[in-house]
């Protein structure tokens, strides 16, 4: 290819593009809606996983040409897994089973760091702009609807760094919330796969729930909150424009896992422009069976409820102790098969509706799923405290990113 190279976006995966593109000596230039890169989140900890690939992730960065060291991370080895029935078990890895990063504008994010990396490469960024993915070659935007929804509050604390994953349907429903420490602010966030009224109680409720279990001495800084768009399109290239990252719905359906895929992919579109591969064939060849199996494990998770999320939570274990390596059954829910292939035309079905997008594209996206009777309840004594505790800090000026109301 000859000439200027658009891209609609300046997140991870417009950025991976434009990087890669501007190295090869090529003319970018990435159109992005925001005022800066990771403008749309605040401050909030996300994680890039280690077990859809035998290779470890950093080492994939390295060999792109990208410096991983140009944010700040935090690998972890063990987490606390806490089953519906509060039991926490500790799943363990010898090697580095995921790694928690800041998403944002400050500096040491990997936002930021992506960002750096694209201009010292040439890249030319335009912010505060609006451009049609018609005039692009790339399309990285982000979501523009909900299938889920997180939500989260940071916070101070004195309590050593950790993470601990919960599967609780009462408290996040249809999904699991999590608690995440870096260096003494901590993040607590619930995230809801089916639509809620007042969603901001299950934040509370969860919050309280912590408290009561770990040892946090929480001092609310700001809450947090965001939306995933899931959806599985009928290609990947259309019109001569490619599409990655959320645009084209290369997302962890599971557990919401996205940040590998984003890059991935924007470094499969920039490689594909420079005549290596057709970025159709290869990205269905690397990512979409992992999208699609996501898609198959979300379905079953749906339809399970808290006994099913134990009867998981038990097999995991169960699995450590037999491999002695906790991440084994993470690759293996991740792992396409014959019963998961099988699984798929009923899935397609059940969970994904067809939709014709405005740029023509066909998506069979997942809707946000209704409540459920369970999901009515009232709130415990703790968790109206850390109600009144998250007003006071609000009237003292705490920040919110999200509107505190129906999903």
């Amino acid at each position: 290819m000859s000439g200027e190279v658009h891209i609609l976006g300046a997140g991870l995966s417009g950025l991976a593009s434009a990087t890669i593109l501007a190295k090869a000596g090529k003319e970018v230039h990435v159109h992005e809606i925001r005022s800066d890169s990771g403008a749309r989140f605040d401050g909030d900890f996300q994680g890039i996983e280690n077990w859809t690939s035998e290779v470890d992730f950093f080492e994939e960065l390295s060999d792109w040409g990208f410096d991983a060291t140009e944010f700040k991370s935090d690998s972890f080895d063990i987490i606390d897994l806490i089953h519906p029935d509060d039991v926490v078990t500790n799943p363990q890895t010898e090697g580095v089973a995921f790694r928690v990063v800041e998403r944002g504008t400050a500096e040491h994010t990997i936002d930021q760091a992506f960002k750096r990396m694209a201009l010292q490469s040439g890249v030319k960024i335009h912010y505060g702009v609006k451009k049609s993915a018609e005039e692009c070659d790339i399309v990285a935007a982000g979501p523009r609807e909900s299938s889920a929804v997180a939500y989260g509050e940071i916070f101070h604390t004195k309590h050593r760094n950790i993470v601990a994953f919960q599967l609780n349907d009462k408290l996040a429903p249809g999904a699991y919330s999590y608690l995440i420490i870096i260096d003494g602010i901590g993040l607590i966030c619930t995230c809801l796969w089916r639509k809620q009224r007042n969603s901001g109680r299950y934040l509370d409720e969860t919050i309280a729930w912590y408290e009561r279990n770990y040892d946090l001495e929480r001092k609310p800084i700001k809450r947090v909150g965001g939306k995933g768009d899931f959806g599985i399109p009928t290609k990947y290239v259309h019109e001569g424009r490619l599409y990655v990252g959320e645009a084209g719905g290369l997302q962890d359906f599971m557990w919401g896992f996205g940040m590998r895929y984003a890059i991935t992919s924007g470094v499969l579109a920039a490689k594909s422009l420079l005549g290596e591969f057709e970025y159709e064939k290869e990205v269905r060849r690397r990512l979409v069976p992992l999208v699609k199996t996501s898609a198959i494990n979300r379905f079953l998770m749906n339809r399970v409820g808290d006994r099913g999320f134990k009867l998981v939570a038990n097999q995991w274990m169960r699995n450590q102790k037999r491999s002695g390596d906790g991440l084994n059954f993470m690759r293996w829910l991740y792992k396409p098969g014959i019963f998961r292939r099988g699984l798929w035309p009923i899935v397609k079905i059940g969970m994904l509706r067809r939709k014709e997008l405005t740029d023509g594209r066909v998506v069979h996206r997942m809707p946000f799923r209704k409540s459920l009777k369970r999901d009515s309840w009232d709130p415990s004594i703790e968790a109206e405290k850390v109600r009144e505790q998250w007003k006071s800090t609000r009237s003292k000026g705490g920040a919110i990113s999200f509107k505190e109301s129906d999903a």
